[in-house]
């Protein structure tokens, strides 16, 4: 007879929550309203990592103009939506395509 399965919960310090979601925010966030719906992170700190997504899923978009082919989906839409919900303040486009200059 084997034992009982138990669940393992892992809690992620906030700070190592913060710092793994502006390395990589889909790795720890499947959708941007996983972000906005996190209680760990501050408001200033859920803008930050929106903000770092946004310049990814730039980037993404940069490239499959490029035709260069991605298993991930576009996102651009869904993080600007939820930047919106916190009300941050849009930054200006640059002159390249992923928004810098």
């Amino acid at each position: 007879m084997r034992p009982p399965v138990t669940t393992l919960t892992v809690v992620i310090h906030p700070m190592k929550l913060l710092d793994k979601a502006l390395d990589h925010p889909d790795t720890v966030f499947q959708r941007p309203a996983d972000v906005l719906s996190c209680d760990e992170l501050s408001h200033d700190e859920k803008i930050r990592v929106l903000r770092r997504w946004e310049y990814d899923a730039r980037l993404l978009e940069v490239a499959q103009e490029e035709n260069m082919q991605s298993d991930q989906p576009g996102m651009l839409s869904e993080i600007l939506r939820a930047l919106q919900k916190l009300h941050a303040r849009r930054i200006p486009s640059g002159p390249s395509k992923s928004g810098g200059a």
